[in-house]
């Protein structure tokens, strides 16, 4: 999961369009940004593969220290703490947001999110590895549901979002089985190609989580529009 996760962070903050985007724009992807770090630093443990599809061309073989459901609770936890310090509802929101990562990538990973570092038991519901290409156009299924979702909730609270919602859909068609920058970096000899993946899991969220809190706070505003 992707820019599933991005589309995930447009809905939870039109819900706010007015409080701070940081919180939520930059919590969905905090866990897939630890793990890039930790991928470089040699914590966390990924191969070639260029049987992995539909986009990664990486097999996760440990992950633990980010995308264990004990891990993903604990890291979701201290960014409600951060966020706890512009107010109690911020924190709340940064929390779930944080938490909906490890939801979303549930469905979609192969069986490779353990219960804790080093546990036996792993889960995973492997959409990816069922569905192939299929899992990446269901995913943009999900995409435009929750793009259209959030740009119909801000445009009620009198936000244009339509620049922030028109990046997550890029992102979901430039991320695809066929042009994938995993693929080629898949082909790198190590120690370059683990590196290269982890250095772009962890911008590959950063970056366009700034740009995204950008496009927010500079959206075009109008009078709220109320429903009946």
């Amino acid at each position: 999961m992707y820019a599933g996760h991005f589309a995930i962070g447009l809905a939870l903050q039109s819900r706010i369009p007015r409080q701070p985007a940081w919180p939520v724009l930059l919590g969905v992807g905090l866990l897939d940004m630890l793990n890039g770090l930790f991928i470089v630093l040699g914590w966390d443990q990924v191969s070639p593969n260029l049987a992995a599809g539909p986009y990664l061309y990486f097999d996760l073989r440990f992950i633990d220290w980010d995308h264990s459901l004990l891990a993903a609770g604990l890291w979701s936890g201290a960014w409600g703490l951060l966020c706890w310090r512009r107010s109690r509802a911020l924190a709340a929101w940064g929390l779930v947001a944080a938490l909906s990562h490890w939801v979303a990538d549930w469905p979609v990973h192969n069986h490779d999110l353990a219960l804790f570092p080093y546990a036996e038991q792993h889960l995973g519901a492997g959409l990816w590895a069922r569905l192939g290409p299929w899992a990446w156009w269901l995913e943009g299924g999900l995409v435009l549901c929750l793009i259209g979702l959030a740009w119909q909730q801000a445009r009620q609270h009198g936000a244009d979002w339509r620049w922030p919602c028109a990046l997550v859909a890029a992102l979901w068609m430039g991320l695809n089985p066929w042009l994938s920058p995993m693929r080629w970096m898949a082909a790198w000899p190590e120690p370059w190609a683990h590196l290269g993946h982890g250095t772009l899991v962890g911008l590959g969220f950063l970056l366009p989580g700034l740009v995204l809190m950008a496009l927010v706070k500079q959206a075009p505003s109008r009078p709220e529009q109320h429903t009946p």
